[in-house]
């Protein structure tokens, strides 16, 4: 059997528990990074680990033990005195389905694994969704929190979750997060397609940006979202409007295909902040694999 990281999100549904989906993805993930000081989501990767003869006992990281009945040695035990707070996307886009597992499948997987990271790590920890124009709180922590209440809040309210209707075009400058610091140090890490009709998206995170918090953006992509190598005939429907339309796929191909370049550079190029980070990702792409890749990555 493959480890977590190379699991795709087809097959963790398939487990129909998002703490042992996040559980598997995480522990896995734990193992393989190395060397990163906050490395994206307030927790200090230096390196776990196997116990060997040898080692001093008291290096075992006896809550990991009691979580995961292994005995893994931690190279660096510094806590995360930072704020996290989740952001998941509830347009109707996120409904978006591709090989039997929706984009809002693959988010709640993807941050059930983040939210159990920070569990380990006894971070504070918050859960907002964006729907129709509005934030809702889903879940919210204070410092009393242990992580395991702050965990189990996440997972609660992840699977709740239900995407629909569309997002409010003029919403981005307007948006007002609850409890977000403006002196501590704290991050937002966003899960969406990022598809925007103006710049609603990018209006939002300027309006977010600040020296005191780093946004993290995991923009999920289905492959024909990207590559649209699709042939005949198809009815395309906006998952967010409703509305209907019939193409011949091939005849519109290279103009979808260009546009989604220019769109995802223009993007890109904007988010080019201090303390912004954008992270796509492909639906196709296992979970563990996104979040190694971007933890290597925030070593540096």
């Amino acid at each position: 059997m493959p480890t977590s990281t190379g699991l795709l999100a087809s097959n963790l549904i398939k487990l129909k528990n998002l703490q042992l989906t996040g559980k598997l993805v995480s522990e896995e993930l734990m193992l393989g990074i190395h060397g990163s000081k906050r490395s994206g989501i307030g927790i200090e990767f230096e390196q776990y680990r196997h116990y060997e003869p040898g080692d001093d006992p008291k290096r075992i990281d006896w809550k990991l033990f009691a979580r995961t009945d292994k005995h893994l040695i931690r190279e660096s035990s510094t806590e995360s005195d930072r704020q996290i707070r989740f952001v998941l996307d509830l347009s109707g886009s996120m409904n978006y389905v591709e090989n039997g597992v929706s984009r809002l499948q693959y988010a709640q997987i993807l941050l059930a694994s983040l939210a159990y990271l920070c569990y380990i790590q006894n971070d504070q920890m918050s859960l907002y969704t964006l729907k129709e124009g509005s934030v809702q709180t889903l879940s919210t922590t204070g410092s009393a929190s242990s992580g395991r209440q702050a965990f189990q809040k996440i997972l609660v309210g992840l699977e709740k979750t239900v995407a629909g209707g569309e997002w409010d075009c003029n919403a981005g400058a307007l948006l007002k997060f609850p409890e977000l610091q403006t002196k501590k140090k704290e991050q937002l890490i966003f899960v969406s397609d990022f598809l925007q009709v103006d710049d609603e998206w990018l209006k939002l995170i300027k309006s977010l940006a600040n020296p005191q918090r780093e946004i993290v953006i995991f923009q999920i992509l289905g492959d024909q979202e990207a590559n649209f190598d699709l042939k005949g005939f198809y009815r395309f429907v906006d998952l967010e409007s409703g509305k209907q339309m019939e193409l011949d796929a091939e005849s519109v191909k290279e103009k979808f295909q260009n546009s989604m370049e220019e769109y995802q550079a223009n993007i890109k190029s904007k988010l080019q902040m201090p303390q912004v980070h954008l992270v796509t990702a492909r639906m196709s792409d296992p979970i563990g694999m996104v979040l190694k890749t971007f933890l290597t990555k925030r070593k540096g």
